[in-house]
């Protein structure tokens, strides 16, 4: 009996071994990973892969952030991130509104994620709402806020983001909708491509839905208050 419970103890404790050498490897492999994001593209994404595997296609073209019209980049921190140049990663006081929102009407869920948050999301994780995936998010973000700063994580948004059905980045999408590189997107392009990232599978670009024209126009006022600020400036242009 002794020697039954002493072989059962020596092989709970190999295990236990084997389990913690598992997850030190895998947390030494996803943190080189997250340093190596800082310099090249991400492969490939879950959401892409299951977009695709479901059917919706893949169009996608990453380009780097001097082949990205800065109205495009300063379209979708118009329309998602205001703050982005000033937080470390989360908008607490949005994430507080969405949550009340949310309890209000839990029929019609709104988010509160930062360009950070959602580039996180989209690179290293799924689409979900669980609780384990929003802490994995937590995670990655404050690391993508330390080792790549903002330039690098808008970058990588412009680029893995979903932006109609089946397209992911602002050079697919502008070849997509306007037959042009993103280069050569104007304000109201970059615009209207922006108003469709709450749901770029519903809103549609174009032809523009009702949805998108409202929000556009919308989004085409914030860039014209935003643009003059020094350090929306900075991130925006190409130097």
């Amino acid at each position: 009996m002794l020697r039954f419970m002493g072989n059962n103890a020596a092989a709970t404790f190999s295990w236990w071994r084997t389990v913690k050498r598992v997850l030190f490897y895998l947390f030494i492999f996803q943190f080189v990973y997250i340093l190596a994001l800082r310099w090249i593209n991400p492969p490939i994404t879950i959401t892409q892969l299951s977009n695709w595997v479901s059917g919706n296609g893949m169009r996608r073209d990453y380009v780097s952030a001097s082949e990205i019209s800065p109205y495009m980049r300063l379209a979708v921190i118009a329309s998602e991130d205001q703050l982005f140049t000033e937080h470390y990663g989360f908008d607490w006081k949005r994430i507080q509104e969405a949550m009340a929102y949310n309890k209000r009407k839990p029929q019609k869920l709104r988010g509160g994620s930062t360009i950070s948050q959602q580039t996180a999301k989209n690179v290293f994780l799924w689409q979900g709402r669980s609780w384990v995936r929003k802490g994995l998010e937590v995670y990655f973000t404050g690391m993508i806020e330390l080792f790549w700063g903002k330039k690098r994580i808008l970058e990588v948004y412009l680029n893995v983001i979903e932006m109609g059905k089946g397209v992911f980045g602002a050079e697919a999408a502008a070849q997509y909708y306007f037959g042009k590189s993103a280069k050569q997107l104007t304000r109201r392009e970059a615009a209207m491509i922006a108003a469709s990232l709450p749901n770029p599978k519903r809103y549609k670009v174009k032809p523009a839905s009702r949805y998108v024209q409202g929000r556009s126009n919308f989004i085409l006022r914030q860039m014209m208050h935003l643009q003059s600020e020094p350090t929306i400036r900075r991130l925006i242009e190409n130097r």
